[in-house]
């Protein structure tokens, strides 16, 4: 298996941190970042970067616009999530409309997966 960190994505995942989505920001400033479990954004795992890592759960969250809902994200988004489960990590994947709509809910869920993996 390749190893799981790639340095050479470094740059261009301090740049997503930079210009993130509405959605992630949200996501971050309003939950994760003072979230009690760490979550990193922007990490970098082998060859792709994830929206959001939480190295002591395990888990990667993907926040996901429409393109991801089209025949090609989706079978882009298996296979990656197929080679991040690899690492023995667990993928869980948000619409960006549920951000947009249903906040409180989605960290809800969060919340509760992490408490049933984190104790």
């Amino acid at each position: 298996m390749e190893r799981k960190y790639n340095k050479n994505l470094i740059a261009n995942a301090k740049s997503l941190r930079k210009n993130m989505t509405k959605e992630e920001r949200h996501l971050w400033y309003d939950f994760l970042r003072s979230y009690p479990v760490k979550f990193r954004r922007q990490a970098v795992i082998n060859k792709y970067i994830a929206d959001f890592y939480c190295p002591e759960a395990k888990l990667i969250i993907e926040l996901d616009g429409s393109q991801h809902f089209e025949d090609k994200g989706v079978e882009y988004d298996e296979k990656r999530t197929e080679f991040i489960e690899q690492y023995g990590l667990t993928v869980i994947r948000i619409a960006n409309n549920m951000i947009n709509k249903q906040f409180k809910e989605v960290c809800e869920y969060i919340d509760n997966y992490i408490k049933q993996i984190v104790s």
